[in-house]
């Protein structure tokens, strides 16, 4: 009894003891407590970079592999989902929209940090447009509410109803932008600077706009007229891009230097529509080397002339690819078809682009030439081009296009107003190189450039004949959140590669 008086004694002394400064003694002093959202910010920007070389690019025929199995996708017309195709749906949702709702929630009501508020929502706007472009209806109005309001499995909106309010979203966001207000510096592509932002945001809101030309014409029309009379970009310098490093690579560059180096080459049509115009852009972005499975150090020379570049043509694996009529051979563990210059636009810490002034113009060209906006299509046309071949610098200097070629590829190949959509168009399929998400959905909009659908035997057979018009949500999501996605699917049509995005006419 005299133990057990002793023990109680003894546990209320040591429990008032340890309750004393429990606080204190329990706070980490060097962990933060609250995190400033301009942080989140800058995770979102970084966290846009999706991988587009399984099956956007391939889709749009400007790049290639032969390999099967865990490479499988665009290129052979088949759904592989171990690798990198889930890719979009969860970098986007995980790096970008969580942190996104967070600032937007944080940020809503502070008219201090309204700057930072628009600028989450416009960028908002941009990613969710990725996920509708690739999925068709996904989480909209519930998504990134997992810790702020409990909601783990989201419901679906529909594509459409998403874009209407992308719409409102880019409009409003824009419109708010102040100059006079507190600036973000943390912001990697302005640091800032709201004039760059509020071009961005009607930059965005064009491309969204423009989307919608076969589905609902009146509505393009309208905030194309928007975007354009708001101020859309004006140079380069306002291209929303990523300064990258050692510490952050290109996600693009990291596997065109990286041990898939000898797995990605250059799509034929892509580099045969190069030379057969003569474009200057095919001697900074094609390179044959002499050992291509190596790392620069060892790869050799590196041959840039045009007349020596072959890309590698659709329809053939790693087993039939020297079937192929004009097969080069091999070099070692890889062929001999062109790849991505290493040194140029595949440079490990390389820039990546998001939406570019080249792409803006072009598509304000097309604005012009539907008779939304005045203007000279023809120069618009001419600017946009010689943005992108200006852009290419941007990579590396090795990468400069000077003036005089660009002079001469554009009077070897004029702007002719009779073609004007198809021009238009092409040109924006270069333009958009190394961004295969972009250029995959011009291309199911514009329908251009008229590029022959993919010839693999092997292909799955809903789009036998066809090209892949959207890709599938990832069985984790399926398996998870299962209710929801079963009602997307009622609502859209079967989670394949044929089922079409609303604006996909």
């Amino acid at each position: 009894m005299k133990r057990l008086c002793l023990f109680i004694c003894l546990a209320g002394i040591f429990t008032s003891g340890c309750d004393k400064g429990f606080e204190k003694v329990n706070t980490n002093p060097i962990q933060a407590t609250s995190l400033d959202p301009a942080y989140l910010l800058t995770n979102a920007q970084l966290g846009a970079m999706i991988y587009t070389l399984q099956y956007q690019d391939p889709i749009v025929q400007q790049l290639n592999t032969p390999f099967g199995s865990s490479l499988e996708g665009g290129q052979h017309n088949i759904w592989f989902e171990p690798g990198d195709a889930q890719s979009v749906f969860t970098d986007i949702y995980t790096n970008c929209i969580k942190s996104l709702a967070d600032i937007i929630t944080r940020t809503k009501d502070d008219p201090d940090r309204s700057n930072l508020y628009n600028m989450a929502r416009i960028w908002n706007a941009y990613c969710f447009q990725v996920l509708v472009d690739t999925y068709g209806d996904v989480p909209y109005t519930q998504a990134g509410q997992a810790f702020t309001n409990e909601v783990f499995l989201p419901a679906y909106d529909p594509a459409e109803a998403i874009y209407d309010d992308l719409l409102k979203e880019l409009s409003e966001a824009t419109s708010a932008l102040d100059a006079t207000k507190r600036s973000e510096a943390n912001d990697l592509f302005y640091h800032g600077n709201i004039d760059q932002w509020k071009k961005l945001g009607n930059s965005i809101l064009l491309r969204v706009a423009m989307r919608l030309t076969k589905a609902d014409l009146a509505k393009a029309e309208q905030y194309a007229k928007i975007a354009i009379n708001g101020g859309l970009m004006t140079s380069n310098a306002d291209n929303a891009m990523l300064t990258l490093s050692i510490a952050y690579p290109n996600i693009n560059g990291n596997s065109f230097n990286g041990t898939e180096r000898a797995n990605y080459y250059l799509g034929k049509p892509f580099v045969d529509f190069l030379k057969s115009t003569n474009d200057p852009r095919l001697k900074v972005i094609a390179v044959k080397y002499d050992f291509p499975a190596n790392d620069l150090a060892t790869a050799g020379n590196a041959d840039t002339d045009p007349a020596n570049q072959i890309g590698e043509p659709y329809g053939y694996n790693d087993a039939t690819i020297s079937t192929e009529p004009n097969y080069p051979g091999k070099s070692g563990a890889a062929w001999k078809y062109s790849q991505v210059n290493r040194q140029t636009l595949g440079k490990f810490d390389g820039p990546y682009f998001f939406v570019t002034y080249s792409q803006t113009t072009l598509l304000y060209a097309e604005a012009v030439q539907r008779g939304w906006a005045p203007g000279s299509v023809g120069a618009l046309y001419e600017e946009g081009v010689k943005a992108n071949m200006d852009q290419m610098a941007q990579y590396d200097p090795l990468a400069t296009i000077s003036p005089a070629d660009q002079d001469a590829y554009l009077v070897a190949n004029p702007f002719i107003p009779a073609d004007a959509l198809e021009q238009i168009n092409t040109q924006y399929w270069i333009s958009c190189f190394l961004n295969g998400q972009e250029a995959w959905s011009n291309f199911r909009r514009s329908g251009f450039p008229q590029l022959p659908p993919n010839p693999f035997p092997g292909a799955d057979p809903v789009i036998a004949g066809d090209f892949i018009h959207r890709l599938q949500i990832q069985s984790s999501e399926r398996a998870v959140n299962t209710a929801n996605y079963q009602a997307a699917v009622s609502r859209q049509g079967p989670d394949n590669f044929a089922t079409r995005i609303f604006w996909d006419k």
